[in-house]
């Protein structure tokens, strides 16, 4: 089975939502019923597209950089800020990988709306280093724009607390430039994407099998989500919202 989208996937009676896969999301409920000024919401979703057992942690990872714990949710209220997010899971006991849409083709409809609402996204993936390669976390994304300063500062980050990061530009499907990656389908037209390797994303659990990874999160997972929560957490609290439509010039009016 390939699925040039998640809607074909969706549609594919031979799969059922809940036994071979599902979504998980959270979208934040906002009110503004007063006359004063609120503080300001957060503009960034966290997306795993190819979580469960496409690319085992991503999931874990999504729910941790959103600010909930995965052995805890939803019984337990987050601390701190939360970001919306979105996931979706392969939940079969093996060849998961059949699940895989490219983020390319994502159209889930929670998904584009997440991320068209975002001015940010961040999105996690895993994938397999070649031999040799001790690379940690792929750093990629549209590499022009706004986004371009989240991108570097996330690289950056990782790097000095100890993490292998390097930039993904030109490695092909792994750099995540394209404009119709679901990661930069943002209100600014750009995201970022992580790429974990596996090795990292085993060493971040006790143990890595489905039922256990939420509950054995370990200092290298948390040492992750801290990172890119921190350069998260500064992106929010400096942003400057572009105009999305420059105005249109006034007709010049004289008295006669």
């Amino acid at each position: 089975m390939n699925f040039a989208s998640n809607t074909a996937l969706y549609a594919n009676p031979d799969l059922v939502e809940g036994v071979d896969w599902a979504r998980r999301f959270r979208r934040h409920e906002l009110f503004d019923d007063s006359l004063a000024r609120t503080g300001e919401v957060a503009h960034t979703a966290i997306i795993a597209p190819h979580g469960g057992g496409i690319e085992p942690g991503t999931s874990e990872l999504c729910l941790a950089v959103a600010g909930y714990h995965p052995a805890t949710l939803p019984q337990t209220p987050p601390a701190g800020v939360t970001y919306d997010y979105w996931m979706f899971e392969g939940l079969r006991a093996r060849d998961n990988d059949k699940l895989h849409v490219t983020s390319t083709g994502c159209d889930d409809e929670i998904a584009l709306s997440l991320c068209g609402g975002a001015l940010h996204a961040v999105a996690l993936h895993g994938f397999l280093p070649d031999p040799g390669d001790d690379t940690d976390v792929l750093v990629g994304g549209a590499t022009e724009g706004v986004d371009e300063s989240l991108r570097q500062s996330m690289l950056d980050a990782l790097n000095e607390a100890g993490f292998k990061a390097v930039d993904a530009n030109g490695d092909g499907e792994l750099d995540g430039d394209s404009e119709c990656n679901i990661v930069n389908r943002t209100l600014l037209k750009r995201g970022v994407q992580l790429e974990l390797s596996k090795p990292l994303r085993e060493s971040m659990f006790g143990e890595f099998s489905r039922s256990r990874r939420k509950h054995t999160t370990n200092q290298v997972f948390w040492t992750f989500v801290a990172v890119c929560r921190d350069v998260l957490d500064r992106v929010e609290a400096d942003r400057l919202v572009p105009p999305l439509c420059q105005p249109e010039p006034q007709p010049t009016l004289t008295m006669s």
